[in-house]
């Protein structure tokens, strides 16, 4: 039973950590480009605007994914309560690799909007 609440609380760590992360990513980001601390990459990094854009829509996707992930998460659990520690071991390595698959996702949907609203990478794309 130890080893069924031990994955339950780790398979539930990604999406935590996605709400949390995300929320600060969005409300708080980092002030300044840095190489330290955000989400860090070239397209981000080119100016403020693609900096303030990026942590905005990453954030707001990790928070949105991270309540979406949450409950089925805990409820993918619940009936190998008294399963074999095979299976618990499987089922919690399978749900942590989808929910790695949509940690990752998030960084090419992020790019793909960084691409779409900063054409050229400068100047961002004027809403008609």
């Amino acid at each position: 039973m130890w080893f069924w609440w031990f994955l339950f609380v780790c398979d539930l760590l990604i999406p935590i950590f996605m709400i949390v992360l995300g929320r600060m990513m969005w409300k708080r980001p980092p002030k300044k480009i840095n190489r330290i601390v955000g989400y860090r990459t070239s397209a981000s990094m080119r100016n403020m605007d693609t900096w303030k854009f990026a942590h905005d829509y990453c954030g707001r996707l990790w928070w949105k994914t991270g309540w979406i992930l949450l409950i089925p998460s805990a409820a993918i659990h619940i009936p190998f309560y008294n399963g074999s520690e095979h299976a618990i071991g499987a089922v919690s390595g399978m749900l942590c690799v989808v929910q790695c698959v949509f940690l990752i996702a998030s960084v090419f949907t992020t790019e793909r909007a960084l691409r779409k609203n900063f054409p050229g990478g400068e100047i961002r794309k004027e809403e008609n």
